[in-house]
């Protein structure tokens, strides 16, 4: 790597080399920085080029990022968010304020406690019961959390991303692959319980019941689903009254209203509606989309409100994804924070010889600086308006993300960082202001400084008893997990991975080699999966659990962690074979379409679930631990 394009690379926080998975230097090949840089309007194409570049002044800072208590030493009148004016130099109050054209950020230190807990992971698609339409709801989310608590003593429910997808057929089925991250998924609304539903003529109402999909299908249907849904919110729009949107939810849906005429990719469109300063959408199809947000919000508030009314000391927890589509709502409406022709993904590892592209748009860590992280900030509070927690996909992301250049194959990119001090602040000032606890997947090939921050602010860190080993030590032995960390949300397995019964009867890797996704023997990952499995049975007979129940006694160990927060799925608990997600596949494996095995109303009589609900609970009574 040249010096002067290795300089100038390092300036604007593009890697010229990384720690490969096996702790190895890798550099990044020059043409690869020069093509990450150009996405940032660097220009590296020559030598003369990179010259101007480190020639050309450098901009101060536009963000100042401070701690509670911090003084701010230099001279000048600071604009507080709230009005106020305070002289330099001086400890600011917690908030966003202004410095002349700088944004200042004022965090708190750390974030309380988490109340030692446990409670689902959930696929809440996945809940069918007598009241949804073919998939989990809203509403299904409110029981959840009242029966959980009341009769299984849970304290949390971690839900999978329910942020807003195009209205638009065939629906994304990934949760994590959403139009926009600042609104919610209509899809999954209880009809029922729409106040329109319930005032409406007994004729519009039986309309209405007869466009019920049915709930017992194979695989969940999506798009059956939305076109039953679609049809009924209309029925009742002829009845409500039309207000027009505002601010943020104004955009948001004007691109829903032009993606129904236009399809759901903006970058597709006709020119003048691919700019918003330009865009023009029907206003009675904006105030609609409007109102399935305002329903969105006061059926998800009704279901954190069920879980403080059950007594659960944590309560529903959000799920935020790592990105957005690249021709979704968010690209649309906020384009110039985002290097649009990027994708991010992972660099090669055991699990992804070829590296990963997960198709998302990334933030330009620039232009987040330039707005004062105004776009995360929105992003961030639009989850908590209606959550307990949240919990961060890929938290490393928040530190830097593996931007894969135009035309390029996964391998052939690069790590692109970011502020985390900056981008940690607001996560915990927007956690402080909504009384809400923050969780960080740091799962995968994650730098130790990413898991120390978060303890460090208060936050949790993710443990799974499949990957909690002694890497430093030969073989890798399990760690009991009385010595796993106590900041951390733990579980046994995660939406990606085999659950217990397909890890014990080694489903995970059936499926694998009938899709033909290893490169060398199958016998020797069906040996490695063996391996595996009795090392786990070996630490089941070590913590002095029974095993004639596997899957209880999983969760007996589970019970054991000294981390605040355990979590299980409910598909976990019963025993389900299938995993939700096969990551690397799309149509071969049924990704994300998987219903629970039972109806929801059968969960909570399940004897299974019962024996790991109270495994689980009475771990929560009887240790305690410190951070």
């Amino acid at each position: 790597m040249d010096d002067e394009l290795a300089a100038l690379a390092e300036a604007h926080g593009v890697a010229t080399h990384y720690e490969d998975a096996n702790q190895r230097r890798a550099d990044v090949d020059p043409d690869v920085v020069v093509a990450v840089l150009a996405q940032l309007d660097v220009d590296a194409s020559t030598p003369e080029a990179v010259r101007r570049a480190l020639a050309a002044p450098k901009a101060p800072p536009s963000t100042v990022v401070l701690r509670e208590g911090d003084v701010l030493e230099e001279p000048g009148t600071v604009e507080l968010e709230d009005g106020g004016r305070v002289e330099l130099p001086a400890a600011l109050p917690l908030g966003y304020h202004r410095l002349g054209s700088r944004t200042v950020i004022v965090a708190p230190r750390a974030l309380p406690p988490v109340p030692r807990s446990w409670g689902w992971m959930l696929q809440l698609y996945a809940m069918r019961s007598a009241g949804s339409w073919g998939m989990g709801d809203y509403a299904d989310l409110a029981t959840l959390a009242r029966r959980s608590a009341e009769e299984l003593g849970a304290g949390v429910l971690l839900v999978n991303p329910v942020q807003a997808v195009s209205p638009t057929l065939p629906v994304e089925r990934s949760p994590y692959s959403p139009s926009s991250r600042r609104f919610a998924n209509p899809l999954y609304l209880r009809i029922s319980d729409i106040p329109a539903y319930r005032d409406v003529d007994e004729a519009t109402r039986a309309e209405i019941d007869a466009l019920r999909p049915p709930g017992d299908t194979e695989l969940i249907d999506y798009d059956a689903v939305w076109t039953a849904k679609a049809k009924a919110l209309e029925l009742l729009w002829r009845h409500v009254e039309h207000r027009e949107p505002e601010g943020e939810l104004l955009g948001f849906a004007r691109f829903c209203a032009l993606a129904e005429a236009h399809g759901p990719d903006w970058r597709e469109w006709p020119p003048e509606q691919r700019d918003p300063a330009t865009a023009t959408a029907d206003p009675e199809r904006v105030a609609f989309h409007a109102w399935l947000q305002e329903l969105c919000e006061q059926q998800l508030a009704a279901a954190r409100e069920a879980a403080r009314d059950a007594g659960m000391p944590v309560g529903v927890v959000h799920d935020l994804p790592v990105g957005v589509h690249p021709g979704g709502a968010d690209t649309w409406a906020v384009r110039d924070a985002f290097a649009a022709d990027v994708t991010v993904g992972a660099p090669p590892d055991a699990f992804s010889r070829l590296g990963q592209d997960w198709g998302l748009p990334p933030w330009r860590p620039d232009r987040l600086a330039e707005q004062g992280y105004e776009p995360f900030r929105a992003v961030v509070r639009s989850v908590l308006r209606h959550a307990d927690g949240i919990r961060i996909d890929h938290v490393a992301g928040l530190w830097r993300l593996w931007w894969i250049p135009p035309g390029e194959p996964p391998q052939r990119g690069t790590y692109v960082h970011y502020d985390p001090d900056a981008m940690l602040a607001v996560l915990t000032l927007e956690a402080h202001r909504a009384g809400a606890v923050v969780m960080g997947e740091d799962l995968g090939t994650v730098e130790p400084k990413v898991t120390e921050a978060l303890h460090e602010h208060g936050m949790l860190s993710s443990a799974v008893l499949w990957f909690q080993r002694e890497y430093d030590l030969p073989d890798h032995p399990l760690i009991p997990p009385e010595k796993w960390t106590t900041s951390a949300m733990a579980s046994i397995s995660t939406h990606d991975l085999p659950t217990v019964a397909g890890f014990l009867a080694a489903e995970h890797v059936r499926v694998r080699a009938e899709l033909g996704r290893f490169e060398g023997p199958v016998d020797g990952e069906y040996e490695a999966a063996e391996r595996e499995r009795g090392e786990l049975l070996e630490l089941v007979q070590q913590e002095g659990v029974a095993a004639d129940d596997p899957v209880t006694a999983f969760h007996a160990v589970l019970a054991k962690a000294r981390s605040v927060l355990v979590l299980t799925s409910p598909q976990d608990a019963l025993g389900e074979l299938r995993q939700p997600n096969l990551p690397g596949t799309t149509d071969e494996y049924p990704n994300w379409r998987i219903p629970l095995p039972v109806a929801l109303d059968e969960l909570f009589t399940d004897e299974g679930v019962r024996r790991v609900a109270g495994v689980l609970a009475a771990g929560r009574t009887t240790r305690s631990g410190s951070r």
